[in-house]
């Protein structure tokens, strides 16, 4: 069942990358190029950042 979930969320979020790459390709190639400038402490910053929101937010759901 763990797995199920954790296959399914990966999905889920490849979709997500997939429509934003889909729906708005300029702006994301911007983005990217953007984020290639980036100091890797910002980057490293911003993903713990995430991964912290992404956290929260499966505890919320899930309980």
């Amino acid at each position: 069942m763990v797995w199920t979930d954790l296959v399914t969320a990966l999905g889920l979020a490849i979709a997500l990358e997939g429509l934003a790459y889909a729906a708005f390709p300029g702006p994301m190639r911007r983005a990217l190029a953007a984020l290639s400038v980036q100091p890797e402490q910002a980057l490293r910053m911003a993903g713990l950042l995430a991964l912290a929101i992404g956290v929260f937010i499966v505890w919320l759901v899930r309980g």
